[in-house]
């Protein structure tokens, strides 16, 4: 912050990243992807980053599809790898296939808790502060689901893409929409 007299002058905005890892439906990106318009930031894979980069950053977001309860391989590889810090912002985000219209709002929230946990862990052995978490179903066709359709179909849909964009806006502090 720089001074001006005896008032504080406002700071730079953040410099923001997105790590992401999607593939199969992009569900994971379509998130992201509103997080970036929002947040300004930059999107790359787990393997574009160069942990030692990751401290010109002051809020960096790491997020995939869950996959056997957790965040992808790569993600959790990566995070392996950062150097320690000391109090930097990050969030965590998902999006998982469970199915939700049968399981409800309430279980993918305590689904989304627990599967984020290793990748949490991580994190914050490193010196991450986790400032928020996200996810929300995403379209799943994995193994027999195929031969019914999927799961979730259309998810992420408009009201998760509305959720991210109030999700994104709190982290930079800023006022929401009124429900």
């Amino acid at each position: 912050m720089e001074k001006k007299g005896n008032e504080l002058k406002d700071p730079l905005p953040m410099k923001s990243l997105l790590v992401l890892f999607s593939y199969h439906h992009k569900n994971t990106e379509k998130i992201a992807n509103v997080f970036a318009k929002v947040l300004d930031a930059h999107i790359k894979t787990p393997q574009q980053i160069n942990p030692e980069d990751l401290q010109e950053y002051g809020l960096i977001g790491f997020g995939s599809g869950i996959y056997g309860g957790k965040h992808h391989k790569s993600l959790l590889d990566l995070a392996d790898k950062l150097p320690k810090v000391t109090n930097r912002k990050a969030f965590i985000f998902s999006t998982c296939g469970v199915p939700v219209a049968l399981a409800g709002k309430k279980f993918l929230e305590e689904y989304a808790a627990k599967s984020h946990s290793k990748l949490r862990e991580k994190l914050q052995s490193r010196g991450y502060v986790i400032i928020g978490e996200f996810s929300c179903a995403g379209f799943n066709t994995n193994s027999f689901l195929t031969l019914l359709g999927g799961l979730n179909k259309g998810r992420p849909d408009a009201e998760d893409l509305r959720h991210a964009e109030e999700f994104a806006r709190n982290l930079k502090g800023e006022p929401g929409e009124k429900e």
